[in-house]
């Protein structure tokens, strides 16, 4: 709390919030061995990297891109092959979600198209 501005704020919220019985609880900070853990696990391996001499029909790209608003949510799906020919899709959700959702929900559908198409 070196800032003068940055305690005072502290300091006046604390008055505020005191009436209300509402304390404030820091987060936990990650511990490094549990961090070092995870990356060390979920890093790729030799084995887990693509072979481009197995791949004979190439790489194919998902971008999705949506908004969500108040009327609902919607996403941009496109599919592109190796050779650039590019399959657009348009979706809409009957359902409210945050972008974050409707992103997911984009990859899901863009995931299972990829999937009958057997890219």
């Amino acid at each position: 709390l070196a800032k003068p501005d940055t305690s005072g704020r502290l300091i006046k919220w604390s008055i505020e919030l005191g009436e209300y019985d509402v304390k404030f609880e820091a987060k936990p900070a990650i511990k490094s061995q549990v961090l070092a853990n995870f990356i060390g696990d979920n890093t790729p391996t030799e084995c887990m990297e693509e072979n481009p001499s197995e791949n004979k029909r190439g790489l194919w790209k998902l971008s999705v891109d949506g908004l969500s608003c108040i009327t609902g949510s919607g996403e941009g799906l496109v599919l592109t092959s190796p050779d650039d020919w590019t399959l657009e899709y348009a979706l809409r959700f009957r359902f409210k979600a945050t972008n974050n959702e409707a992103e997911w929900e984009a990859l899901i559908v863009g995931l299972t198209i990829a999937k009958h198409l057997e890219v």
